[in-house]
């Protein structure tokens, strides 16, 4: 059986660790991204139907990932484009060990919500999360650039019905998060008794 302590504290000392606050070309072994992603599989499911998919960018596949990405940003931003953004597309896969493209495929089951399949994707996303910090890395959830673009489903070969829900970025941790609070609890829960 776990320790609830030393689970209360791998909970509460989960943070978010961005691409530039990564040690620079140190590579994460490809067994612990798959013990990560082994997790994230065990997340709770309407259905048992595991409505997630993972993509993992690594090596030479990291470049492929922040061109493709990218271009796909230019093509559609139109008017709105901004140099900033088509740069970060570009270099901040460059940063991190392993980037992970996380995808939702709506489930056969039609009597479950999408918004059930979703829930399953982000739970599976926290259980990345605390599998990180469990083994002393960083990472980022981000769902800018081309996530909730349309066209950049074909990439990853979701159909219309699934969704692209972002990108996990790993690294190790060259600057840690610091200055991280929540709200008292007392501002966020109800006791009904």
């Amino acid at each position: 059986m776990m320790n609830a302590v030393s689970f209360n504290e791998l909970a509460r000392n989960r943070r978010s660790t961005f691409p530039d606050q990564f040690v620079a070309g140190k590579k994460v072994e490809d067994n612990i991204i798959n013990e990560i992603i082994t997790n994230a599989s065990w997340a709770p499911n309407h259905g048992k139907q595991e409505p997630w998919h993972f993509t993992v960018f690594s090596g030479d596949g990291l470049q492929k990932l922040a061109s493709w990405q990218s271009e796909l940003y230019k093509e559609l931003a139109g008017e709105n484009f901004k140099e900033i953004t088509y740069s970060k597309l570009q270099q901040n896969p460059l940063k991190a060990s392993h980037v992970i493209a996380l995808c939702m495929k709506k489930t056969a089951n039609k009597n479950i919500p999408e918004v059930e399949d979703v829930a399953a994707v982000a739970c599976a996303v926290q259980n990345i999360y605390l599998s990180v910090t469990a083994y002393g890395l960083g990472g980022y959830w981000t769902t800018g650039g081309v996530t909730y673009k349309e066209k950049a489903k074909e990439f990853f070969g979701l159909d219309k019905e699934d969704k692209l829900m972002g990108f996990f970025y790993i690294g190790y941790i060259a600057i840690p998060t610091t200055g991280v609070t929540r709200k008292p609890l007392e501002e966020k829960l109800t006791w009904i008794n």
